[in-house]
């Protein structure tokens, strides 16, 4: 019997399985005592390098207006996951970075991370997963989108 979604568009499928994911990871989370992750958190967090990174830059990342960012940032940060310290390049800015509770979160995080890859590795096979691996990397190597006005995608 074929699956539910097998005329799905492509799209729908790369939702439906982020979606999934997402809620694995949030799971494990929790079974290692994060309780307070939030869903909203997947906009920030994978988008913070471990030398920081300014608001402006962070919110271009994750295709979010820089007041939607501003906001998940606070609440991140009022939780202790993140800290705002002054960039040495520009006084009047701010670099957003882990703190020891947020380090050890991301930790955990990628931790969980690969033991979801290691069940998909389980179910599909190494060569399926690198087959995926290497498509996804070929839709994601392509120009960087051109902001164009009214445009609802990605800035360059």
């Amino acid at each position: 019997m074929p699956h539910p979604e097998q005329g799905s568009p492509l799209l729908r499928l790369l939702g439906l399985a982020t979606r999934q994911l997402a809620t694995d990871l949030n799971d494990k989370l929790l079974e290692a005592g994060v309780t307070d992750h939030r869903d909203s958190w997947n906009n920030v967090m994978p988008h913070i390098p471990a030398s920081g990174i300014r608001l402006t830059e962070l919110a271009a990342r994750a295709n979010m207006t820089k007041q939607a960012m501003a906001e998940l940032v606070a609440e991140i940060e009022r939780r202790g996951y993140l800290q705002r310290t002054t960039d040495p390049a520009d006084r009047r800015a701010k670099i957003i970075e882990f703190t020891d509770q947020g380090w050890a979160t991301v930790n955990l995080a990628l931790s969980a991370l690969a033991e979801l890859e290691a069940d998909i590795a389980g179910r599909l096979g190494e060569p399926a997963v690198r087959q995926l691996r290497s498509t996804l990397l070929q839709i994601l190597d392509r120009p960087a989108y051109t902001r164009r006005e009214g445009s609802s995608g990605p800035p360059s």
